[in-house]
């Protein structure tokens, strides 16, 4: 490649960061300020081509991810504000699948994948729907008989995109719904709070923080992402109906101003 070549190559990539995150910075203000809904757009990707993931994602309806949005605007509702936070549209499967995370823990590797699927979604939104969703979150399947455990999921802390790990499989509605609205708190801004050994962090990852006795609790912290049943151990949420916003995660996403 000549050095014309390469300056022009970087050229254009710049311009793409910058049309991306003028338009994140845009997005980013609307969630401040949640003066009306976020549009969130959920989309289904064949994660393995089986014939098992491709009964599943053909069965998937709205309703399948109507506790996403129960559990976001009760919580909102709970603290606060008067009006609907989201409104969850699900726009069907996608043909095209989005670029996967690097394996290794390059910080280069990172940006450049972060770049191109901030790329690859933006092009996505804009075909998938002529209203473009505020938030865009792509949910990969994966056949259950095939895959004992699925790689982390991703949500791009204020770049209003996510990538989801889910089982196919009616059994794991629920835990899928919670993981899956675990990224999109992350994508408005929320932090994990959990630690060593996925263990839910005192007092931000717990749901009752102040209980007494402490354990076990009842419901996991949306991002401490489990149940803290004793000092030492922990178990995953079943569902939403299993989980709550704290007042630290709400403070994260601008719905408490300090």
């Amino acid at each position: 490649m000549s050095k014309n070549s390469r300056y022009i190559r970087y050229l254009i990539l710049l311009l793409i960061l910058f049309a991306i995150v003028a338009y994140q910075s845009i997005l980013k203000a609307r969630v401040a300020s949640w003066e009306q809904p976020l549009k969130i757009g959920i989309y289904s990707v064949n994660g393995d081509f089986r014939g098992t993931t491709t009964d599943y994602i053909n069965s998937l309806q709205l309703k399948n991810f109507n506790a996403i949005s129960r559990f976001v605007n009760g919580e909102a509702k709970r603290h606060g504000l008067t009006g609907k936070a989201i409104q969850v549209e699900y726009l069907g499967e996608l043909t095209g699948r989005p670029p996967q995370p690097p394996k290794g823990d390059s910080i280069l590797e990172n940006i450049i994948w972060s770049l191109h699927f901030r790329a690859w979604a933006l092009y996505w939104s804009f075909n998938a729907s002529e209203d473009a969703p505020d938030v865009n979150l792509f949910v990969n399947y994966f056949d259950t008989a095939t895959s004992g455990a699925l790689r982390h999921s991703v949500g791009l802390e204020g770049g209003m995109i996510g990538l989801i790990n889910a089982f196919a499989s009616h059994d794991y509605n629920g835990s899928n719904n919670t993981v899956i609205a675990h990224e999109l708190m992350h994508t408005l801004g929320a932090k994990d709070k959990y630690g060593e050994g996925n263990m839910p962090l005192h007092p931000r990852g717990y749901a009752e923080p102040w209980q007494d006795p402490l354990y076990p609790q009842l419901k996991a912290e949306i991002m401490g992402g489990r149940i803290p049943v004793s000092p030492s151990a922990a178990k995953m949420p079943r569902s939403l109906n299993e989980a709550l916003i704290s007042v630290y995660t709400a403070s994260e996403i601008n719905w408490i101003v300090e």
